[in-house]
């Protein structure tokens, strides 16, 4: 690693994450308890939290490069296109597509004499 990926690693490890997931998920539990509830799909339940926004951001500083951010994120690429499907994401396109979609074709008249 380069020193800016080392300095955005131990900035990442000192917000930790880890914690703040670890504090909520606490207090639902405590909630859960006293409310005597029980929680189904919670694992997939915190990871579309943690993962749609993760990936929306993502995409973002890419300016919606599905390549480059897949390879920021560490997945496939098709990985990648397939929870921006599941998550209903719609990301920035790239120059190039926004480009041809704006280049409006004129309709093709025949003169008649």
């Amino acid at each position: 690693m380069n020193n800016s990926e080392n300095l955005f690693v131990a900035n990442l490890q000192q917000v930790s994450l880890e914690k703040l997931v670890k504090s909520k998920l606490e207090v639902l539990f405590q909630q859960q308890k006293e409310a005597q509830v029980e929680l189904n799909g919670l694992y997939n339940i915190v990871l579309e939290q943690v993962e749609r926004p993760l990936i929306e951001l993502a995409l973002k500083a890419y300016n919606g490069n599905q390549v480059k951010t897949a390879i920021m994120l560490g997945i496939n690429r098709n990985t990648l296109k397939k929870k921006i499907d599941n998550y209903k994401l719609k990301p920035k396109k790239g120059a190039a597509a926004q480009l041809a979609e704006s280049t409006i074709t004129a309709p093709t008249t025949t003169l008649t004499q």
